[in-house]
C-alpha cells in the first residue's frame, strides 16, 4: 500500500457512511474541557450522539434499564487492575467508564502475578471460587482452554451481530477448536514494529525506513545492508536491540513454525521456505555482530544506545511509545523533536509483495465457573463500542498526540500497522502450546543466533522429531476436547 491510498480503518463503513456527523460530535467532545483529558472522555461518553452514529450502522448498545448484566459486578483475574489504575498521563478505560456509568456495573480486581497468574486461577476454580474473566492472549490457546480454565464464548457472544462481525474471521480462524470460539475478541493489535531515530538514520545516509515502506522498498536486503552498514562491535555499535526481534523477523514471512491448517489441526511449517529465507537473514545478522548482546547495556530497557547512535533498531510493540516523554526521549531520541518513528517490519524481496505483522486479540476469555456472564458480556460490549465509536478514536488520537507527543507521521504509521495486522494477521500459537512444544519451537527460532548458533538445517533436524511428537500429542487432547 502507498501513502495517500485510501485504506479501510478499524470503523469501517461507520466513518464513511457517517463522516459528517462524526465531525459534528468531535466538536461538541472537545468545547470547554480545557487540560483535563478524564472530562474529555467522560463528556464523549456520556452523549447519546456517539451511540446514534454507530447506531446508523445497525451497531447498538443495549437499553441501560432491562440490559442483562447491568448492575452486577464482574471479577477480573489479572496481575493488573487495568479498570481503576489510570492516571492522567494514561488513556482512560472508556469501555470500563460506560459499564460503570451507563449500566452502573463494577469490575473487582482479583489480584495475582504474571508469573502465578494461570497456578491462582486453577486454584480459584478449583475451590469453587472462581473469577468471571480474564485477559486473553497468545499464551492462553490452546493449552489453558482444553486445561478447563475457559469457557467457549458461542452461547455468550454472537460473531454475527454488527458490534462483533469485523473480528468474527479472525476468531473463526485462530482462536476456534472442534467448532467452538474460546475467546471475547474486541480488537485485533499490531505486535513488533520497527522503531528507529530519524537523526542517526539520515546522519549515517541512509533512507528513511517509512518512506521506503510507503514506497514499497524496505525490504529484508535494504533492512539487512543498513544493520551491517551501521554496526561496528569496536565501538559497542549494534544494529539490532531487543529480546524478541528474532520472533518479529519470522513474523515477517506472513508463515509462523506452528499453525492451524483448515481442519483445525496443529501443524508444523519447519520445511517452509519462507522460514529457511529468514533464518538465514537470521543468523547472517548474529554472524556479522549486527544483534547487540543484552549484558552491554543493560535490559531494563530495550532499544538503549538509540539516542546516541549506538543502537539502530528496535523490534518491539508500539506500546512502549506510551510512557512518560521524558523517559522515552532519554532512551531513543527527542520525541517532541520528531526523532523517534517506525515502520512496519521490512518484508523478504522474492516474497509475495505483502508487510506481515503480528497480529494479537485483544479481549477476554470466560473463566470456566463463572458466577456472572452476562455482566462479562455486557462489559465486553462497551469495550468493543469502545474501540470503533469516533469520539473515542478521536480522543485517544489526541492524547497519543497531547501527551505523548506522537507526530502525525506517527500516528498515520500506526493506522498503516494497524491494518497491516488486521487485514494479513500473523499469530504465534507457540507460546499457548503446552511447554514441550512451545519449549522446542522458540529454541528452533533462536538457535541461529547467540555465541554458538546453528543452521538452519541443523535446527530442523535437531528439533524436529521433538516438535512433530507433541504436535501429534496436541491434537489428540484437541480432538478429545480435553487435557485434564
Amino acid at each position: 500500500m502507498i501513502k495517500g491510498e485510501a485504506r479501510v480503518t478499524h470503523t469501517g463503513n461507520v466513518k464513511r457512511i457517517l463522516s459528517l456527523a462524526i465531525v459534528a460530535i468531535m466538536i461538541f467532545a472537545l468545547v470547554g474541557c480545557g487540560k483535563d483529558e478524564h472530562k474529555i472522555v467522560r463528556l464523549t461518553l456520556s452523549t447519546k450522539d456517539s451511540e446514534a452514529i454507530l447506531a446508523a450502522a445497525g451497531i447498538v448498545l443495549p437499553d441501560a434499564e432491562t440490559a442483562a448484566g447491568a448492575g452486577t459486578t464482574v471479577k477480573y483475574h489479572h496481575w493488573v487492575d487495568g479498570f481503576h489504575n489510570y492516571s492522567e498521563d494514561e488513556i482512560v478505560n472508556t469501555g470500563y467508564w460506560t459499564f460503570s456509568q451507563k449500566y452502573k456495573g463494577e469490575v473487582e480486581w482479583i489480584q495475582t502475578t504474571y508469573e502465578t497468574r494461570f497456578d491462582d486461577l486453577a486454584t480459584l476454580i478449583m475451590a469453587s471460587t472462581p473469577p468471571d474473566f480474564t485477559t486473553c492472549s497468545v499464551n492462553t490457546f490452546p493449552e489453558k482452554c482444553l486445561k478447563g480454565m475457559f469457557l467457549p464464548v458461542d452461547d455468550y457472544i454472537d460473531y454475527t451481530d454488527p458490534l462483533w462481525s469485523a473480528n468474527a474471521e479472525f476468531v473463526d480462524r485462530y482462536f476456534s477448536m472442534n467448532g467452538q470460539s474460546w475467546i471475547i475478541c474486541t480488537d485485533v493489535k499490531a505486535t513488533d514494529v520497527c522503531a528507529y531515530n530519524r537523526r542517526v538514520i539520515s546522519e549515517y545516509g541512509f533512507d528513511d525506513p517509512a518512506e521506503l515502506y510507503y514506497n514499497d522498498e524496505w525490504t529484508w536486503d535494504v533492512f539487512y545492508e543498513m544493520c551491517m552498514a551501521f554496526r561496528d562491535p569496536d565501538e559497542d555499535r549494534y544494529a539490532l536491540d531487543g529480546w524478541a526481534w528474532q520472533n518479529a523477523l519470522v513474523n515477517s514471512t506472513g508463515v509462523t513454525v506452528i499453525a492451524i491448517d483448515e481442519d483445525g489441526k496443529f501443524v508444523s511449517n519447519i520445511d517452509a521456505p519462507q522460514l529457511e529465507s529468514v533464518e538465514s537473514l537470521i543468523y547472517d545478522l548474529n554472524k556479522n555482530d549486527c544483534n547487540s548482546p543484552q549484558v552491554l547495556r543493560g535490559a531494563d530497557y530495550d532499544g538503549i544506545g538509540m539516542k546516541e547512535g549506538l543502537t539502530l533498531f528496535w523490534l518491539r510493540e508500539k506500546w512502549a511509545f506510551t510512557g512518560p516523554v521524558d523517559e522515552m526521549s532519554n532512551i531513543w531520541g527527542d520525541i517532541a523533536a520528531g526523532e523517534v518513528m517506525f515502520a512496519p517490519i521490512p518484508r523478504e524481496a522474492e516474497g509475495d509483495g505483502l508487510y506481515y505483522l503480528g497480529g494479537q486479540p485483544v479481549g477476554y476469555h470466560m473463566v470456566m465457573g463463572a458466577q456472572n456472564p452476562d455482566g462479562v458480556v455486557l462489559l465486553s460490549m462497551c469495550e468493543r463500542f469502545k474501540i470503533i465509536d469516533p469520539t473515542v478514536i478521536d480522543v485517544d488520537t489526541r492524547q497519543l498526540k497531547e501527551i505523548y507527543l506522537w507526530s502525525d507521521e506517527m500516528l498515520d504509521m500506526n493506522d498503516e500497522c494497524q491494518e497491516l495486522a488486521k487485514n494479513n494477521p500473523i499469530v504465534n500459537f507457540a507460546p499457548g502450546c503446552p511447554s514441550q512444544l512451545s519449549t522446542a519451537v522458540n529454541n528452533c527460532i533462536i538457535g541461529t543466533t547467540g555465541d554458538n548458533p546453528s543452521t538452519w538445517a541443523q535446527l530442523k533436524e535437531t528439533y524436529r522429531e521433538q516438535i512433530d511428537y507433541y504436535l501429534e500429542k496436541l491434537n489428540a487432547y484437541v480432538e478429545e476436547g480435553t487435557m485434564t
